[in-house]
């Protein structure tokens, strides 16, 4: 009855014709939205999509499309479609990984005498759904890409060790061989028995699970642990160690079936039949297939490798460790000095925090993955101790050179500093392993581990958590673009919504601000917007804010004068006035540049027409923001931005409904749907975001709206300061303008780790010219072509020619902003003109050429890599 309703009310809306058109579809739709609301799942989603004939992708986009109005889907459906997404990608990625791997392992048609059972689809059979089995029972997280892979490994491991060698292509065959010299002798047919093998000897039978790791790239002992903590426990609980020959598929099948009928979602067993319920669409399968192809296996080093979500994943951790290969997971001797240094040792405390926080995140990462990969939490945790140390050497070292000083007593003594600093390093390996199968951008898509988990786990505000985001990424240059970008993702969550939850730390700040003599109820003055945002700060001078303000206008940036916190005593007089917060300053700065970037975007969207609106609608969202900032407690900041943007259009007589507005704010990237259809009203009662207008907003700021119809309307807010990143993206190719076809990027890796460094020219496609800085170029026909291309261009290359020397990072493009060099940050001296400049460059460009082609003739092997 209730999905009846729901499917009438669609008939009867805008765009029913379309629905009419699908009536079954339509009719399906309706059901699983209200089997979900209802918690009344009397089916699983692979019957649904049988009975209504559609795919998994097409139906999750007749689902959006059924939403147009916003209302028919809650957001209790939206997380269970998100749930089932993401199960649905990390499926199809290791079926796909699945079949081309039994391709490699396995002859095509193996020699007569191997019994008709094993050279069978039967056999594949029974590895899939043992691995199905197995993932189901191990692993509570269904969208665990890593450990997924990493249990299918072991499945694969368990049934090669069965095969007979015939059946087998190299390596697996010769690895197999050793293992029966060494084991138990193998015969291959189900009726001979195999108890006297034992599961110790399978326990130690490991050549085969080296040569899997080998040939794919995984960490031998990742893998190694999940084999022993998990895959041997999961064989014995459905007893299958000691069976005679394969399992039965069918006991196997039967034991799948309860866990299938128990989540009650999708059959991954009809992978196997190609099924099309569960056949990807074209763009997906245009992503599976991104490999080119080999022309001739002679070739192979010519091609670049495939970047599969597996190959991707397996890729980012093996970076990910070879970076911390050199750190441990103990404080280095240098590290041990600055402690020494300080006033109050802070080492003890150090210590015993890193082993109590390890076995918070043990319990916790095996309560959200699987109580069977407690081990494996460990793991993950000591890589990022490996990496917080790391960064902590680097921090103190550069605030050494900035203030001269070596005693950082009171940084290395803050408890809440260290502890968002491992949460960080801890961030940056958990979102390296849980990157989900269906990404394609290097992202971090939304898992059971996903920020803030971190937060939670180290009972963390989040507002103290983005103080050390920024010097973070400064401290540790190796970290990949992706994972920059992950951590400033992290950041805007926090400056959107987490900081602005109750019991938030930024409340207090806000209102120890108000109390600062000259400054009403303005956290930061709006006179600071259009100045340009200062990134001189560091972790330091956040984490010890508020610090001494000088008695001057409080307006301008902070003074480098706030940056010395160890050198000044902390201690002040009672009856000294309040303090200003750096943190909170800096905050509020990102705060509006983020609001504006995404009101900028938003409006370019749907009010390109109507220009003079944009510093209206930014004005009354800054005021919001600056003056009714308690509207942010426990909501989200594209509330308070859709809100103006429709209020402002409403008293400008502007006919843009919340609907359309909606509309286009779904199509933003990073953006939920719960932001616009669960929105706080009052306490814990939420409702849509056109009721929190309604109730909440209009009822606010009702006067102040009104103004903007009015002869005198508010004194419009600066625009803010939009700068260029901090942070240097090591992997960005940056095109060369003037219309030229040419882009310079510095040293990539899609090469498999195992085979160590390769040189560049071994990995760049034959159709492209590739020049690696520090290493041998060859002929100077293709300077002269590059010359050629480049010559109109405005940009040079800057490079190191020295050979002896280590070679020396590369420096970016020059773009000519402001006369600033992005690379350095170098700056012409104001009277030099235009053409001076140039001429100069241009002249300091030729000797470095020149200089590289006479060091053409030595042997500079080692290429370079940002």
């Amino acid at each position: 009855e209730q999905a009846w309703k729901t499917c009438e009310s669609l008939s009867a809306a805008d765009g029913a014709l379309a629905y009419n058109k699908k009536k079954k579809e339509t009719w399906g739709v309706c059901i699983f939205i209200v089997a979900i609301d209802l918690d009344e799942m009397t089916f699983t989603f692979t019957d649904l999509l049988k009975s209504i004939s559609l795919s998994v992708c097409t139906f999750f986009q007749f689902l959006k499309e059924v939403d147009v109005n916003m209302d028919t889907v809650s957001t209790k459906v939206d997380s269970t479609v998100s749930r089932l997404k993401k199960k649905y990608d990390v499926l199809l990625a290791l079926y796909h990984k699945f079949e081309r791997t039994c391709g490699l392992i396995y002859l095509e048609q193996p020699s007569s005498d191997i019994s008709a059972e094993l050279r069978s689809v039967l056999a594949q059979k029974t590895y899939w759904i043992t691995f199905l089995l197995a993932k189901g029972k191990v692993l509570q997280v269904e969208d665990d890409l890593v450990i997924s892979f990493q249990l299918l490994l072991c499945v694969l491991d368990y049934f090669i060790k069965l095969s007979p060698p015939a059946m087998l292509k190299e390596p697996y065959k010769s690895a197999v061989t050793a293992v029966s010299v060494n084991g138990s002798a193998r015969t291959p047919r189900r009726g001979q028995n195999r108890s006297t093998r034992t599961s110790k000897q399978i326990d130690t039978d490991t050549k085969v699970i080296e040569v899997l790791c080998k040939e794919h790239d995984c960490n031998l002992d990742e893998v190694k642990n999940v084999y022993f903590t998990s895959f041997i426990p999961f064989l014995s609980s459905i007893g299958i160690v000691a069976s005679n020959g394969l399992p039965e598929v069918e006991v196997l099948s039967k034991q799948y079936d309860e866990l299938y009928l128990k989540n009650k979602d999708i059959d991954a067993r009809l992978f196997l039949d190609h099924d099309e319920t569960l056949q990807p669409d074209v763009i997906a399968c245009s992503q599976l297939e991104r490999t080119p192809l080999k022309n001739n296996p002679d070739e192979e080093l010519n091609v670049i490798l495939p970047q599969t979500p597996v190959r991707a994943a397996m890729n980012n951790i093996q970076q990910l460790i070879m970076i911390l290969n050199s750190a441990t997971d103990k404080p280095s001797d240098t590290l041990i000095i600055y402690f020494n240094n300080c006033t109050v040792n802070p080492k003890d405390s150090i210590l015993k925090r890193v082993e109590s926080l390890e076995h918070i995140f043990r319990k916790k990462f095996a309560e959200a993955v699987g109580q069977g990969c407690a081990e494996i939490g460990s793991q993950r945790y000591k890589l990022g101790v490996r990496l917080y140390y790391r960064v902590m050497e680097s921090m103190l070292k550069s605030e050494e050179e900035r203030l001269s000083v070596q005693n950082f007593s009171k940084l290395l003594n803050d408890n809440v500093f260290h502890t968002s600093l491992l949460a960080c390093a801890v961030e940056v390996v958990v979102a390296t392993y849980v990157r989900n199968a269906s990404q394609n951008d290097g992202t971090c898509a939304e898992t059971d581990l996903s920020f803030p988990w971190i937060l939670n786990v180290f009972d963390l505000k989040a507002f103290d958590f983005y103080k050390v985001i920024e010097s973070f990424i400064k401290a540790e240059p190796n970290l990949t673009r992706e994972m920059i970008k992950h951590l400033e993702r992290c950041e805007h969550r926090i400056m959107e919504s987490l900081a602005w939850q109750s019991g938030s730390p930024l409340f207090d700040l806000i209102k120890q601000s108000k109390e600062r003599e000259g400054q009403t109820d303005q956290p930061e003055p709006t006179s600071t917007l259009n100045l340009p945002l200062q990134h001189n700060h560091t972790a330091a001078d956040l984490y010890l804010s508020p610090v001494r303000s000088p008695k001057k206008k409080a307006s301008g940036p902070p003074p480098s004068a706030t940056s010395t916190p160890d050198a000044q005593p902390a201690v002040t007089p009672q009856t000294q006035k309040p303090q200003k917060s750096t943190s909170l300053s800096l905050f509020y700065k990102k705060v509006y540049l983020l609001a504006y970037l995404r009101l900028h975007t938003l409006f370019f969207r749907l009010l390109s027409e109507h220009p003079d609106l944009e510093p209206l609608i930014w004005t009354l969202f800054q005021h919001t923001l600056q003056n009714e900032y308690e509207l942010m407690r426990d909501r989200h900041l594209d509330q308070i931005m859709m809100c103006s943007m429709y209020g402002i259009c409403k008293v400008k007589n502007v006919d843009l409904r919340f609907k359309i507005i909606v509309s286009a704010y779904k199509e933003l990237p990073n953006t939920n749907q719960e932001t616009f259809k669960r929105v706080l009203i009052r306490e814990e009662q939420y409702d849509s975001i056109i009721v929190f207008y309604n109730l909440v907003f209009m009822q606010k700021l009702k006067t102040n709206i009104l103004q903007y119809a009015s002869n005198r309307p508010p004194t419009l807010s600066p625009i803010p300061h939009i700068p260029r990143s901090p942070y240097q993206f090591s992997n960005s190719p940056r095109r060369v303008p003037a219309g030229n076809n040419i882009y310079i990027s510095p040293l990539k890796s899609p090469y498999k780790f195992s085979d160590g460094f390769q040189s560049p020219t071994k990995m760049t496609p034959r159709s492209r010219i590739l020049v690696s800085i520090g290493e041998s170029f060859g002929t100077s026909e293709k300077f002269q072509k590059i010359n050629q291309m480049v010559c109109n261009s405005d940009c040079q290359l800057k490079r190191s020619a020295e050979v002896s020397a280590a070679p020396k990072p590369l420096k970016r493009l020059r773009f000519d902003i402001e006369g600033q060099d992005e690379g350095d940050g170098s700056k012409h001296l104001p009277q030099e003109s235009k053409f001076q400049q140039k001429l100069a460059e241009m002249t300091s460009t030729r000797t470095r050429m020149q200089k590289q082609k006479l060091n053409d003739g030595n042997d500079t092997s080692a290429s370079e890599e940002k």
